[in-house]
């Protein structure tokens, strides 16, 4: 794995953001007058659900019985994995399967998510907007190629870029995969001095738990309001 450090390792905590809108009662309720009539609307909206079409075995990319079942949160844990750009590449996954991404602070954390919302907003052409997110604490322990403290130059797996970093992520990323190795440890590239995690397997979240939550608030510029809402 281009002789990157491979290290066992014990993180008590690490924290991923979700946005809100996934603590919701889904708002098919509304929809309807009973419960026979709420069940087959859920079923019709889980013949599209990703999360629920991996557990039947209908993504290629994420068989069954790489999902985890019967612990707290397995829905949030299994939909990270089920879910996926359908057309692009993230910096340690493709289209196929999704992945874990959390941080070792909740700072990194927010800088990561805003800096991709920004993006979007970007190609919107209008920076305005308000999303909530959720923390989702999870602990890890086992062996991540660990890309921390690497001599320069940085890896291209690094690379602002993504043009240029996502490709090279994604193949380190299927090297690790291969190996049976819990995913990559790495330097933050939105936060200077912040680490990220990114978890290949799903049975490598372990404990997850929801913690406080987040405001961010686009105004008509690019950099956000952030403000914790719960403790």
């Amino acid at each position: 794995m281009n002789g990157f450090p491979l290290r066992t390792l014990a993180l008590p905590r690490t924290i991923r953001l979700v946005t809100t809108a996934r603590l919701r009662d889904s708002v098919l309720r509304a929809l309807v007058d009973t419960e026979e009539e709420f069940t087959l609307l859920a079923a019709l909206e889980g013949a599209t659900s990703a999360r629920l079409n991996a557990a039947s075995g209908l993504l290629p990319g994420l068989p069954p019985e790489d999902l985890v079942a019967r612990v707290p949160h397995a829905a949030f844990v299994n939909a990270a994995f089920a879910y996926a750009r359908p057309r692009g590449l993230n910096r340690f996954n493709g289209p196929e399967r999704g992945a874990w991404y959390a941080a070792l602070a909740v700072r990194t954390a927010l800088a990561e998510v805003a800096h991709h919302m920004t993006g979007h907003l970007a190609d919107a052409g209008r920076y305005e907007a308000e999303v909530a997110y959720v923390e989702m604490h999870a602990a890890f322990a086992g062996a991540f190629l660990d890309l921390r403290d690497l001599p320069p130059p940085p890896p291209a797996c690094l690379h602002p870029d993504p043009g240029i970093g996502y490709p090279a992520g994604n193949a380190l990323a299927a090297q690790v995969m291969a190996a049976g190795h819990n995913g990559i440890l790495y330097p933050s590239i939105r936060d200077p001095g912040g680490t990220c995690l990114v978890a290949l397997w799903p049975h490598a979240v372990q404990s997850p738990a929801q913690g406080a939550i987040w405001r961010l608030r686009w105004s008509g510029r690019p950099a956000p309001h952030i403000e914790q809402v719960t403790p």
